[in-house]
């Protein structure tokens, strides 16, 4: 790397020297774009993969990554700045060294809830930067998750140009709409994974599930869909409902909670002691307040219930005028045994099923990792409202890990196996 270079990446790469100075481990490598908190690189951590770096242009983000693995390096810049030669002589790789690149381009373009989405914003071509990395980095096997209207937008053209590139470069790749429930995530979440290889394709490369099946009216046309199929050994059943998963939380009425807490209760089911493993304190745990008018609106709420449990005259002026079939999740009460909704950048009550099942507030931004399959040691950092942004945005860990896991079973059947890297 020429000088001017090597002035040009220190300024916008946070490194840590850990991983290269406490000796060598056999592992399988990954590197993590657009990685926002880093939910799709803990999965992978999860599954035995050494997360060599992650990169994102939002540093409120940057900082809980950097947080929540402290041996890789961090990017903290846009996309388009940054090239695979850095990412390489980063992490002491050559092309074709690395094991998976992994990556989330932005997904609001693509969104069913965005009115206006295409495929020609900035945003919506961020996925070409992603394609541009792959081609420089000539990874064996990479891992790209969206919203599933990165299908249908600009009527399939996204995905077949992702196709078309892919394959210019080698690589075999196929879409899959995966459920989280199905792996365990006690959250009903749609998302589609394009996974590519250029080691020979295995239809094996898509997990099998631990939970479920879920109903997919839409299966039967829509050949996205991924069909279930049950992981061998699988701990569940079913995707544990809302109150499996944070039950075991300390109460805090109507407001209250520290960012750094004890636990008050023992774990009660086997999802809860999932998510506590040998932690000792509690991070990210407090109620946002609310106002008064809010609080006298949830509280006509029961569990399970929603804005039309709540008398007309408490409703805000557009509420209503609303029919009593639409905006079935706002200011809806979490069921004790039901999955939670769909966990969006906001936690509130107004937007969706947010509400606690038992306090009349809203659920914490520990309430909602733990909804996301987030163990409790991760800890998010900055504001609390970008906290559930970070949460909101990111693929839930167990989901990653199952994919991760198809991956790693993959690279290691086809030759690729685990090498010697630093630690």
């Amino acid at each position: 790397m020429a000088v001017g270079e090597e002035g040009s990446l220190a300024t916008r790469v946070i490194r840590h020297y850990e991983r290269r100075s406490c000796g060598s481990a056999l592992t399988h490598t990954c590197i993590d774009l657009f990685s926002g908190a880093g939910g799709l690189a803990d999965g992978f951590r999860q599954a035995g993969f050494d997360v060599l770096s992650g990169t994102d242009i939002d540093c409120i983000a940057g900082a809980t990554f950097r947080y929540n693995f402290p041996s890789a390096s961090f990017f903290e810049c846009p996309i388009s700045d940054l090239t695979g030669a850095e990412l390489l002589s980063d992490a002491s790789l050559r092309p074709g060294d690395l094991d998976c690149l992994l990556g989330g381009p932005p997904c609001q373009s693509f969104s069913y809830n965005n009115h206006e989405r295409s495929r020609r914003g900035a945003r919506a071509r961020l996925f070409r930067d992603y394609l541009r990395i792959v081609e420089a980095l000539e990874p064996k096997c990479l891992v790209m998750e969206n919203v599933p209207g990165i299908l249908t937008v600009g009527g399939g053209a996204v995905v077949e140009e992702i196709y078309d590139v892919l394959g210019d470069l080698g690589y075999e790749c196929e879409g899959r709409i995966l459920y989280a429930e199905e792996f365990g995530v006690p959250q009903a979440r749609r998302r589609v994974f394009f996974v590519a290889t250029r080691l020979g394709w295995q239809d094996a490369l898509f997990p099998r599930g631990s939970a479920g099946p879920v109903l997919k009216p839409s299966a039967a046309a829509n050949p996205y869909v991924h069909r279930w199929v049950r992981e061998p050994g699988a701990p569940y059943r079913r995707a544990p409902g809302a109150w499996a998963a944070i039950g075991d939380l300390p109460s805090l009425g109507s407001a209250g909670g520290d960012d750094v807490a004890r636990y008050t209760r023992a774990p009660r089911t086997q999802y809860q002691r999932l998510m506590r493993g040998d932690q000792v304190e509690l991070f990210n745990h407090v109620a946002p307040a609310l106002r008064t008018r809010m609080r006298a609106l949830i509280g006509h709420v029961p569990e399970g219930g929603n804005w039309r449990d709540i008398p007309r005259r408490l409703l805000p002026a557009g509420m209503k005028r609303a029919r009593k079939s639409d905006h079935t999740k706002r200011y809806g009460r979490l069921t004790k045994r039901g999955l939670c909704c769909t966990i969006l950048t906001k936690i509130d009550p107004h937007w969706a099923s947010y509400i606690h099942p038992v306090d009349d507030r809203a659920i914490t931004v520990r309430e909602a990792a733990r909804l996301q399959g987030f163990a409790d040691h991760f800890r998010f950092v900055g504001p609390r409202s970008l906290q559930a942004v970070q949460v909101g945005n990111a693929v839930p860990p167990p989901m990653a890990a199952a994919v991760a896991r198809a991956v790693r079973a993959h690279i290691m059947s086809n030759g690729g196996q685990a090498h010697s890297h630093a630690a």
